[in-house]
């Protein structure tokens, strides 16, 4: 029995432990029932006292509409809990109206896969997101009890990855940046820096790796988990990821943005044993560092062991 007064969507995410955004595709995808009857709007108003129930489907329904016979993707870990993915570029982790195109939540249900239902149908099993052009490491939630366990895990920063990424000049220097963020008013598809009042906080240490052929290889790890954050941050230190045309990029460079998540930890959601991931650089980005990089100070610097030592001198 409720006994709050204000947003369903806000009252439920306070009760379930869960974020905001998770909570509202459970709302929209009809999960969510208050006195016997199915609400759909998130801004839905509890007076106190009604009697809130869920309904949370037990399987996804397979897509049918894209053929993914031919599409691989490496299983970087898999138990019965969760997976580690290393997720291709080019490939949008979940569905959009906008978007006509297979989507990682298509391949997973197409495998067959059994997947956390918290997020609703479109975005099952998926605990956090990357870009679609941003390659790497990503989690997927096997059921809902790992799901929970992950998702506090990521709001605590028990969970994390370190990126790479090739961008355009030098960093002047190594260490932390922060500011707050919100949607670029001039431009919907960015985010910008704002004033306190208007954004929500955001934090990222950066570390020179090595220097390339017009580019730099640097390693980003993040203390909050923004929209954007990196690509954003970089910006406004005045540099940008090969292929970020969308932040500023103005170089010869053609392919996708270079950004890729490297390195991802966590801790199992049922037994706590901490794991370490490296996901492999993806061909695009290996053939650019192999022709642009000296390779005795790549393999060096692609350590992630080393990559981990030196982010520790920040925290």
């Amino acid at each position: 029995m409720n006994t709050q007064q204000g947003r369903l969507d806000k009252i439920l995410s306070s009760e379930l432990k869960q974020s905001r955004n998770q909570v509202e595709q459970l709302i929209k995808g009809g999960g969510v029932f208050v006195d016997g009857v199915q609400i759909f709007r998130p801004a839905f108003i509890l007076k106190g006292g009604e009697k809130i129930s869920f309904n949370i489907p037990d399987k996804p329904k397979i897509s049918s509409m894209w053929d993914l016979t031919n599409m691989e993707i490496e299983i970087l870990y898999e138990d019965a809990e969760f997976l580690v993915l290393n997720k291709p570029p080019f490939l949008a982790v979940h569905s959009a109206p906008s978007l006509q195109e297979a989507t990682l939540c298509d391949w997973l249900q197409s495998r067959g896969f059994t997947l956390s239902t918290l997020n609703g149908e479109e975005r099952m099993g998926i605990v956090h997101r990357l870009d679609k052009q941003t390659s790497g490491a990503i989690v997927v939630a096997k059921n809902n009890t790992a799901h929970i366990a992950l998702a506090k895990q990521l709001e605590s920063r028990e969970m994390g990855r370190y990126y790479l990424a090739l961008i355009d000049l030098p960093l002047k220097d190594e260490g932390m940046f922060e500011c707050y963020m919100a949607r670029n008013p001039r431009n919907r598809l960015k985010m910008a820096k704002c004033e306190k009042n208007q954004g929500r906080y955001s934090c990222s240490y950066f570390i020179q790796l090595a220097e390339c052929t017009y580019s730099s290889l640097i390693a980003a790890k993040l203390k909050t988990g923004r929209t954007h954050q990196i690509r954003c941050h970089l910006e406004q230190l005045g540099r940008h990821i090969l292929g970020d045309k969308l932040y500023g990029y103005g170089g010869k460079f053609e392919g996708r943005v270079l950004l890729h998540a490297y390195g991802l930890y966590l801790k199992h959601p049922i037994s706590a044993k901490e794991y370490l991931f490296q996901a492999p650089i993806f061909n695009d980005m290996q053939e650019y560092l192999q022709k642009n990089c000296p390779e005795p100070i790549l393999e060096k610097c692609l350590n992630l062991s080393s990559i981990i030592k030196n982010f520790n001198n920040y925290y």
